[in-house]
């Protein structure tokens, strides 16, 4: 047979595979199942084999074959899919997952505990071998009834309430705080905060952190000079033009999230202060690099996020019991123009 072999009608079953390579129907699936132990020319002549018959697995049937009973499937629950932040987790999940033959099935739980709840209920009815979660319930306790016994369950961006699991954040807190004490170093005095959903679990603490900053440095927050529940580009732009326009206006803003810095540039570009006032935004976003001027932000690292999930995954499901963990991805300080401006002279 050349490469091209097809057969002539119907599908190529593992039986054909095993004909053509001459092995036993058990290496073929073992070959299929990814599993250990199988020479390597066996493996060779396996892979031949199913190209020239086309040979397309079964992964439904196979895997109630399995000894281990697994989907070769993860769950992954993020925030908003089409989310930059969102996406590179994904893609990050992916390239790790796609090493191994595992497929991710994806869902945008868009801060919706609903949401949240109907997508873990659908993919563990088909029976994926794990969930990664970016969570928008406060207490993910339920997961207790939802999940198997033995399911790997890996949080990003948020850490668990009720619910033991390993999670994979970024340094909110922190962050926040070198965002301040970098406006401050440039300095400015008057800093205001613009943060999303108060019920998120990020935004608190990048607003703690932002608290604790000023509050360490003696510089007073004006309540007039925070605001939290900006979940959508109007709310933004509306809330930096009354902050801007106000008594006192301040000379710095501090966006907690990457929707929210981008909103703020045009609102900023609309009232034409964008070389005025300076802004840091937390987390990076498309073509920050190439507005004028360019914004300063505190970049996440959403790729590390990911791939450190995935591997978390995979040790789990290789068998590690180890005590789950936190694992805080740190955040960098990317200086593009926007967060050096300095205020207006006295």
């Amino acid at each position: 047979m050349t490469e091209t072999t097809r057969r002539p009608s119907g599908h190529a079953t593992l039986r054909d595979v095993a004909a053509l390579a001459g092995v036993s129907i058990k290496t073929v699936s073992r070959v299929v199942n990814h599993e250990p132990g199988v020479m390597p020319d066996k493996v060779v002549a396996v892979e031949r084999a199913m190209r020239m018959l086309d040979y397309r697995p079964n992964l439904a049937a196979s895997s109630l074959r399995r000894a281990d009973g697994r989907t070769a499937t993860i769950a992954a629950l993020l925030e908003d899919i089409a989310n930059p932040f969102s996406a590179e987790i994904h893609r990050a999940l992916e390239d790790v997952a796609r090493q191994r033959g595992v497929l991710i099935l994806a869902g945008s739980v868009e801060e919706s505990p609903e949401t949240e709840r109907a997508l873990v209920r659908a993919f563990t009815a088909r029976r994926v071998d794990a969930l990664v979660i970016a969570s928008a319930t406060e207490n993910q306790g339920y997961l207790e009834r939802e999940v198997s016994d033995g399911t790997p369950v890996v949080f990003v961006d948020r850490t668990p309430v009720g619910f033991a699991a390993d999670s994979v954040v970024t340094d909110n807190a922190a962050g926040a705080g070198r965002a301040v004490a970098h406006l401050v170093t440039h300095g400015h005095q008057r800093i205001a905060f613009l943060g999303d959903l108060r019920t998120i679990t990020t935004e608190r603490e990048r607003h703690t952190g932002f608290m604790q900053a000023m509050t360490e440095r003696g510089l007073p927050v004006r309540s007039d000079h925070v605001a939290h529940d900006l979940h959508t580009e109007l709310d933004t732009e509306n809330a930096v033009q009354r902050i801007l326009t106000g008594d006192d206006a301040p000379t710095a803003l501090f966006a907690a999230q990457n929707n929210i810095t981008v909103a703020t540039v045009r609102c900023l570009q609309r009232l034409g202060l964008e070389h005025e006032v300076a802004l840091v935004g937390f987390d990076d976003f498309p073509l920050a690099d190439l507005v004028r001027p360019g914004v300063t932000v505190m970049a996440q690292d959403p790729s590390a996020i990911g791939r450190l999930a995935g591997e978390i995954v995979f040790a789990r499901l290789a068998g590690d019991d180890s005590p789950a963990e936190c694992h805080v991805v740190p955040t960098q300080l990317v200086v593009r123009g926007s967060g050096e401006i300095p205020p207006p002279a006295s």
